[in-house]
């Protein structure tokens, strides 16, 4: 490894995950404004997370949609129309092979 390109100044963060109520104190050297007093009645510095193991869905099991965009219910909504537009054209393509049929039992008749 080469020497003094790995940092040095490790320190006591907390990380919270406030969605899952979660967090944890390790030793990082995270840089934050913000700080938080622990468990043990010491102040930390504070990183907050948006997720971790307490909200991951490969963590808990559970499967969870993250969707900021709206990316999901686009995507929804698009494949509901073209269901829609295929019935459609089955109820069209039906209507036509009826009224053939009809136009060929008159010419028969």
């Amino acid at each position: 490894m080469k020497s003094s390109i790995h940092p040095q100044d490790y320190r006591l963060v907390v990380f919270s995950d406030e969605v899952a109520g979660f967090a944890f104190l390790t030793r990082s050297t995270a840089q934050t404004k913000e700080t938080i007093k622990w468990e043990d009645g010491q102040t930390y510095p504070l990183v907050k997370m948006h997720i971790s193991s307490a909200s991951h869905p490969f963590f808990t099991g559970e499967e969870k949609i993250i969707d900021t965009e709206g990316r999901v219910d686009r995507f929804k909504a698009r494949m509901e129309k073209a269901a829609q537009q295929k019935a459609a054209l089955a109820n069209k393509a039906k209507k036509a092979a009826a009224n053939r049929a009809k136009k060929a039992e008159k010419s028969i008749a």
